[in-house]
């Protein structure tokens, strides 16, 4: 079974990269006036960047029935979805969210992106978020912003992931079909919590950090923490094939971990990481009334299949179906979630099964 899989995969990443390119989106700035978050910390304003594809169709009624959204994961935006691996596959003319057809929404979520966050000015005393202060933020844009009563879809990797979930318990009609991709639905522990606290230790453990008043980025702590993340995202099998010796290792590593440095933020990761603090939609899950396809990777070490955690959540959904990708040259780990060929047949098959 495992072969045959492993060969339809193969085939699907080779029709994917031939697909054409996708279109380039529209950048937004949507304003959420006096937002008030779980903490009860206030913002006079609230910004949430956000990229469109396509235009709003509207029904006889008036309602928006093609809007698409498509959340990123921790330390992303909404432009990462913009990779040829997943926007030439989905978004390009023909392809299955094609801006021909649908309309997509790509946010930058709270404290990510070119949406408010804690680089901006505040530091450490930016509001403390959490995941449900950025699907209630999310919420907001749809509805208030955009006009949007219910979601054809939403689609979500890695943190996204977690609030498509969310999204599904907190408002069941809010989309037609949910799609998470690379997460499981219950309270971040064992080792997901670990490497995300020794992340942040690290960081806070740097002298240069200065309790977040820091006049340079604080360079130790945050080598710590990305070595961590790329440990975290990390696929074995590419890893091994395309650096198969310690000189290959090496040189990857002194480009790529300065690179990731030099691209962040310590408050800013310090905020992405502790956002999950709340996280656990494992009370509610019978409330998810949607049709989901919820799909996880065998070679991702932030959701280790091993604890079969994903396959005793999965059975409390009332029209679910999961999907545990094994482990192979073409998958990812962690980032298997955005490498569209992979998973688009399930997507086809989760947007044919949701269309009433």
């Amino acid at each position: 079974m495992f072969r045959r899989l492993a060969l339809a995969l193969a085939l699907a990443f080779s029709f994917g990269s031939q697909a054409l390119a996708a279109p380039e989106p529209q950048a937004h700035d949507f304003a959420i006036r006096d937002f008030r978050f779980r903490t009860g910390e206030r913002l006079p304003e609230l910004k949430l960047r956000y990229y469109t594809l396509g235009q709003p169709r509207r029904d006889a009624s008036g309602e928006i029935v093609n809007a698409v959204m498509v959340l990123h994961g921790t330390g992303g935006s909404g432009r990462q979805f913009l990779s040829a691996q997943f926007a030439d596959v989905l978004f390009a003319p023909g392809g299955l969210l094609d801006p021909a057809k649908y309309y997509v929404i790509l946010p930058d979520n709270i404290g990510h992106g070119a949406s408010s966050k804690p680089s901006d000015g505040l530091r450490m005393r930016f509001p403390k978020y959490d995941y449900a202060d950025m699907v209630e933020a999310q919420h907001r844009l749809v509805t208030e912003g955009l006009g949007v009563k219910r979601l054809r879809l939403i689609m979500g990797t890695s943190m996204g992931c977690m609030h498509a979930f969310m999204w599904g318990e907190m408002w069941p009609d809010g989309a037609k079909a949910l799609m998470p991709l690379a997460c499981l639905p219950v309270e971040i522990a064992g080792r997901n919590r670990l490497w995300r606290k020794m992340a942040v230790d690290g960081i806070q453990a740097d002298p240069a950090w200065r309790g977040g008043d820091y006049r340079a980025q604080p360079e130790q702590g945050l080598r710590t923490a990305q070595s961590l993340l790329i440990l975290a995202g990390a696929a074995p099998i590419n890893m091994q094939e395309t650096l198969p010796t310690r000189a290959a290792v090496d040189a990857w590593a002194e480009k790529e971990v300065p690179a990731r440095i030099a691209r962040g933020d310590a408050n800013d990761l310090i905020y992405q990481l502790e956002a999950s603090r709340t996280y656990d939609p494992s009370k509610d899950l019978e409330k998810i009334t949607a049709p989901v396809t919820w799909i996880n990777s065998a070679d991702d070490l932030i959701n280790p299949p091993e604890l079969g955690i994903a396959e005793r959540e999965a059975k409390r959904l009332r029209n679910g179906r999961y999907l545990l990708i094994p482990a192979g040259p073409l998958t990812r780990g962690h980032g298997t979630h955005t490498w569209a060929a992979l998973w688009k047949d399930e997507l086809a098959a989760l947007l044919e099964r949701s269309e009433r």
